[in-house]
């Protein structure tokens, strides 16, 4: 097990944002969480990464309490969007600072990016400019790779595909699934693209009003079906 979850309540102004007694996150697992607008998916992955405080329960990250304790941070890479960035930093310098945070010398973080280098798609580095220069997609390509650069043990992403072009998707399909199987990172993300998340994940969690409503742990035909029909429904 490596994120558990306990009687997590988080309220604004007295809405629900998220509310979920129990769940459990094992290690290299690959999980979509998906949901409309307003199911409390950013808001449960800001109460993970300990930008939010919740109104009560406890969520553990390899036994540590994300609230109390700081280790979980050395292992645990994540973007939720552009507040993760450093905007006055070229890519070469941000890159620089997320590998000295987590000891990795100078030749390592350049050894790490060729990667990423089809992703970057000779957009990123050597640009000769500051991050809040480059387009949406770019700056979601710099915060992503900042975050799988230190090779983590868990890895968090809020909308990874979002403001990517066809092509960038799906180097991000494959980095996902690669960084899973060489390091057996155990990788969360949300997106409103379904296909992408079936193709991926081996478990899938729907949240609604900050609720877990289903847990599909076996990705198969049937589930894949239901998930597709649950989403219909609400049309």
């Amino acid at each position: 097990m490596i994120i558990s979850v306990n009687n997590l309540r988080k309220t604004f102004n007295r809405i629900i944002a998220v509310d979920i007694s129990f769940l459990t996150i094992n290690e290299r697992e690959i999980i979509g969480l998906v949901g409309n607008n307003g199911a409390g998916k950013t808001t449960f992955f800001r109460l993970l990464l300990d930008l939010l405080k919740a109104n009560s329960g406890t969520i553990s990250n390899l036994n540590c309490n994300v609230s109390t304790d700081e280790n979980w941070k050395q292992y645990t890479g994540a973007f939720i969007d552009d507040n993760f960035l450093i905007e006055i930093l070229t890519p070469e310098e941000y890159f620089t600072f997320i590998g000295k945070l987590h000891q990795l010398k100078t030749i390592e973080i350049k050894s790490r990016l060729i990667t990423f280098e089809p992703l970057m798609n000779g957009e990123i580095l050597n640009q000769k400019k500051y991050i809040r220069n480059f387009s949406a997609g770019n700056k979601q390509k710099i915060g992503i790779i900042g975050a799988m650069l230190i090779n983590p043990q868990v890895l968090i992403l809020d909308e990874p595909f979002n403001f990517l072009d066809p092509s960038s998707q799906i180097i991000m399909k494959q980095l996902l699934l690669e960084y899973n199987r060489k390091y057996g990172t155990t990788i969360l993300f949300s997106s409103h693209n379904l296909q992408y998340v079936m193709d991926i994940c081996n478990r899938i969690i729907i949240l609604e009003s900050g609720c877990v409503i289903r847990d599909y742990d076996n990705i198969n035909d049937m589930n894949r079906l239901e998930i597709k029909q649950y989403f219909e429904n609400r049309v």
